[in-house]
């Protein structure tokens, strides 16, 4: 593979050691608290904000760290290692809120929201999917139309991350015709804005305490200066923000592979039947052996999306096979590591049933499993 270097970099490994440091400190002993009580705990993205980890790929004249996507991705697999919930509200406010500015707002928008989004100070949210089209973007109902130097939007978004602790959201409206994929627009709306507003958080199997709720849109009036890029580019922008997303999926989804692998693996060390470590028979050897190949496979293909992405090169096919196999991967991992703790695995005393229930989530958020297939097809297909 000449001209890839995949080898880890100094910043991946400062990166690496200040957030298991901070994990121990800030996430680890609370946790479990906040997943059961679906607490969202905005200290603690704060005092991301303060590392500089709520802004890896902003530049630093916007108050970012101005890293890149390995950077990035050594981030999102290091939190999620801990703990989903964090490592999910970390991608989606880097990669879909503050990566959607970034890539497509003027400089005055620049300057305007991504410093505060870079450091945490404002929280962000992205919003495209609806309640009656989820894959099927180009079929939403939600509008906007043009009155004056405003735009009026109505309608509505679920499933959306921060939806009610967030402080600003980008949202995708029908500004044309249905199933137009030139008839939708980007717009920054901020709270407080007259007619915004969010619905009751959303009860989930797993990512409890990544917050998930409706938007609405009631007469909402935003002004034009908040529209990004120009009008009907909407969708089109959000397909390109989403080949970034979908490689912080496929790091989220990483990260709890390897958190779910090393906590099996530990375990089978410790864990004796028969006067052996069960690490020892062949049943749970094999088990551990097939965790660490799709670990390593993800990465592999991760890395290789990475690098499109650092070169600024079309990555819209890597990164839909690294969210679709990492994603998967992570839901069989999880799956065999709960098998090996065997009925403790099943309790909330061990940390691998968390791991198990936030996997799933990374086979269906920004774009399921079944979308990716396509997506791949589409790309293999025309080429």
């Amino acid at each position: 593979m000449t001209g890839y270097n995949f080898e880890e970099t100094e910043n991946q490994k400062m990166i690496k050691e200040m957030i298991r440091d901070f994990a121990q400190k800030h996430i680890l002993p609370d946790m479990m608290v906040w997943d059961e009580n679906q607490t969202f705990p905005m200290d603690v993205f704060k005092k991301l904000g303060e590392l500089g980890l709520m802004g890896v790929l902003v530049p630093q004249e916007y108050g970012g760290t101005g890293f890149g996507y390995f950077e990035y991705v050594t981030t999102i697999v290091e939190i999620s290692k801990v703990c989903g919930s964090i490592g999910l509200s970390v991608a989606a406010h880097n990669s879909l809120c503050t990566g959607h500015i970034m890539q497509f707002g003027s400089e005055a928008q620049k300057q305007k929201w991504l410093p505060k989004l870079a450091t945490a100070e404002w929280i962000g949210a992205w919003g495209l999917t609806e309640p009656v089209t989820g894959s099927d973007a180009g079929g939403m109902m939600t509008t906007a139309v043009r009155e004056g130097d405003h735009w009026v939007l109505n309608g509505s978004k679920n499933f959306i991350t921060h939806a009610i602790s967030g402080d600003v959201a980008v949202v995708i409206a029908r500004t044309g015709e249905k199933g137009d994929s030139k008839g939708m627009t980007a717009f920054v709306v901020e709270k407080g804005t007259q007619g915004f507003s969010s619905g009751k958080k959303e009860n989930k199997l797993g990512m409890r305490a990544s917050e998930t709720a409706c938007l609405f849109f009631d007469n909402c009036k935003v002004p034009h200066a908040n529209m990004l890029g120009m009008e009907g580019q909407g969708f089109i922008q959000a397909m390109k923000v989403l080949d970034g997303g979908r490689i912080s999926i496929a790091a989220l989804a990483l990260g709890i592979a390897k958190g779910a692998y090393k906590a099996a693996l530990k375990y089978s060390k410790e864990r004796e039947q028969f006067g052996k470590p069960i690490s020892f028979f062949q049943g749970i050897s094999f088990k551990l052996a097939d965790m660490a190949l799709k670990i390593s496979g993800s990465e592999a293909i991760i890395n290789y999306a990475c690098w499109l992405k650092n070169n600024n090169m079309k990555c819209t096919k890597e990164a839909a096979m690294a969210k679709y196999y990492a994603s998967e991967a992570s839901v069989v991992i999880a799956n065999e590591a709960v098998q090996v703790f065997g009925g403790y695995g099943y309790t909330k005393d061990f940390p691998v049933e968390k791991f198990y229930r936030d996997a799933k989530l990374c086979t269906i958020g920004e774009g399921t499993t079944e979308i990716q297939k396509l997506v791949i097809a589409r790309n293999i297909l025309e080429a």
